[in-house]
């Protein structure tokens, strides 16, 4: 089941939707359930409210998985580009936006405390960073990302789909390079597709950040799509391979 309810958004004062994916037996007994937070909410349950008319279709997956978990699912800005700009944690610049300044370290810290502290106030959680997780798609990618690092504290698991690392790889790698305390524990999922990929240069990037990571010590998986493209459509046939490698 689907719930969806408002919550104010003091960087952007601005109210944004949130859609909670609960079991369906969830009112129906006192459990405890891990929870995974995910970026451009509109695009993971419903075709009715996808951006391109095809959803990630992931509430038929979680009906039928064999672990029960919530998954939170945020809006992000509807207002023009903004989404460019509140999902990087980086400033960056291409011949198609010019420079942009990148707000997306505010979006997080409001994900990592706000956000977090409403649902584990309001749901049944395991609130413990073991049990937390955080995944999106593109610009989503590359915030998940940002935020397993930035917040190894809170997420012990990321799924990097498609990330949008060639905006701006030297922030990715300075800020893995800085980073201090990252829990062996942690598991990251890379993929991407050759299809939105053609020249390799992304494959390419995340294979060196793995090296750099599987250095620290985190439990990598990197999937390479075959035929994958940029899209809602081929995300939906990667979902079963991350929730397993993350959580199983």
């Amino acid at each position: 089941m689907i719930e969806t309810f408002e919550l104010w958004c003091h960087p952007f004062r601005e109210n944004r939707r949130v859609n909670v994916y609960l079991p369906s037996d969830y009112y129906e007994n006192e459990e405890k359930y891990p929870v995974v937070y995910m970026f451009d909410g509109h695009n993971l349950f419903d075709d009715a409210e996808a951006a391109y008319g095809k959803s990630w279709g992931l509430r038929v997956f979680l009906d039928y998985w064999d672990k029960k978990i919530i998954v939170v699912g945020v809006y992000c800005s509807m207002h023009g580009n903004d989404r460019l700009v509140e999902y990087s944690p980086y400033n960056y610049k291409t011949v198609f936006t010019g420079p942009v300044k990148g707000t997306g370290k505010l979006t997080m810290e409001w994900f990592a405390t706000v956000l977090k502290n409403h649902i584990d106030n309001t749901y049944r959680t395991w609130s413990h960073r073991e049990a937390t997780a955080i995944a999106g798609s593109s610009m989503g990618g590359l915030m998940a990302y940002y935020a397993v690092i930035k917040y190894n504290h809170i997420y012990s698991k990321a799924a990097c789909i498609s990330p949008a690392f060639r905006l701006a790889i030297r922030s990715v790698k300075a800020q893995l390079l800085r980073s201090k305390e990252l829990s062996e524990d942690t598991k990251i999922f890379f993929s991407w597709g050759t299809k939105e990929d053609p020249r390799g240069i992304l494959g390419k990037q995340i294979w060196k950040l793995d090296a750099m990571l599987q250095e620290r010590g985190i439990d990598t998986y990197c999937l390479k799509h075959i035929n994958g493209t940029h899209s809602e459509g081929s995300w939906e046939k990667e979902i079963p391979l991350w929730m397993d490698f993350l959580w199983k």
